[in-house]
């Protein structure tokens, strides 16, 4: 069995880290270069680095804070925001990023995909899917920039057709779960590991440790992401880990 990951997400904006709840109200968590060097030092699986409103602003990720954090961390390190073309994928590769996550320029232009999965390789290439729940049909759909704009794609549909194009992996969002703390969307998240053939990670509302277990398990999940649990001290990293092998998962100490 594959060990289950966990995942730091530093979520940037204006060169710091922040957090909030259902993509709103944001609030300062630190410095990226420094979060990314404790979460390193304390046995994080791997590290994901968010520039949040680059679509927004219709800026390219960071290049240069990129190459900072990756000179600081020594585990696998991703990278997104603002990314829309494979040639800035081979830059933040260059940059030190292992892994690419693309967005809203997957859902513009799908070839992307196929052609960073042709140039450097499936398991360089992240497919982020934020996801909201339509009240009306219950239905999961894709939103876009940054979740600020919703299609009428459907989530499972998409994941299955991102793989088929070349994505790697899935970072898959929950934005009614976000920031909640009430734990991960398990529905959504096993609804999308049974449809795929490729990596899960399950993003948006961690809570306390069993709800890392719960998306684990229930949701299965291949890994967590989490960020304001770790950024305030909640618990640390080890103690996550620590509970989830006395739970019975297959975890790197």
């Amino acid at each position: 069995m594959l060990t289950k990951r966990i995942i730091p997400c530093l979520d940037v904006k204006d060169n710091r880290v922040v957090k909030g709840v259902n993509f709103l109200n944001l609030r300062d968590a630190g410095d990226p270069v420094e979060l990314g060097k404790k979460y390193s030092d304390e046995g994080a699986d791997e590290l994901v680095f968010l520039d949040i409103t680059a679509t927004i602003r219709n800026n390219k990720t960071i290049v240069d804070l990129v190459e900072r954090v990756a000179e600081n961390v020594f585990i696998p390190f991703t990278v997104g925001g603002g990314v829309t073309t494979a040639d800035e994928i081979d830059t933040l590769l260059r940059s030190g990023a292992e892994k690419v996550s693309i967005n809203t320029a997957a859902v513009l232009n799908p070839r992307v995909l196929s052609e960073s999965a042709d140039r450097f390789g499936a398991q360089c290439v992240v497919l982020a899917i934020d996801s909201k729940r339509d009240p009306k049909t219950g239905r999961h759909i894709v939103h876009l920039k940054g979740g600020r704009e919703a299609t009428t794609i459907d989530t499972i549909e998409w994941a299955i057709e991102a793989e088929k194009l070349g994505a790697g992996e899935i970072l898959l969002t929950s934005m009614d779960a976000d920031g909640t703390k009430a734990g991960y969307d398990i529905e959504l998240t096993s609804a999308v590991a049974d449809a795929v053939n490729i990596p899960v990670i399950a993003s948006g509302g961690a809570g306390d440790m069993s709800t890392f277990r719960d998306v684990l398990t229930a949701g299965k999940a291949d890994a967590v992401l989490a960020a304001s649990v770790f950024h305030y001290g909640e618990y640390s990293i080890h103690d996550a880990k620590e509970y989830l092998a006395k739970e019975g998962l297959p975890i790197r100490l």
